[in-house]
């Protein structure tokens, strides 16, 4: 009985977690719009760390490197970085 007490305890705090997760996740999206949309309007250009070797390895056709070192340089996930990369091909 305590075994199974301890498992939905686990069980219950791991999808909180979860739920947490995934909250903070959409706010950081819409911060992260609504900084673009400011950099936008203010015609800053932002460099991004790691972006003229990602973008030499591009120009060499070898895109899945540029996606391992963009993913490397900023922290994004596979799907953000290669979303990035097809934008500079």
């Amino acid at each position: 009985m305590l075994l199974l007490g301890v498992v939905l305890l686990v069980t219950v705090v791991g999808l909180g977690s979860s739920a947490t997760e995934r909250r903070l996740s959409r706010r950081l999206e819409r911060m992260e719009r609504k900084l673009d949309a400011i950099v936008a309007q203010l015609g800053v250009t932002v460099e991004e760390p790691g972006l003229a070797e990602v973008t030499a390895l591009v120009r060499e056709g070898k895109k899945i490197q540029a996606i391992k070192v963009y993913r490397e340089n900023t922290g994004a996930d596979l799907k953000e970085a290669r979303d990035a990369v097809e934008r500079l091909a």
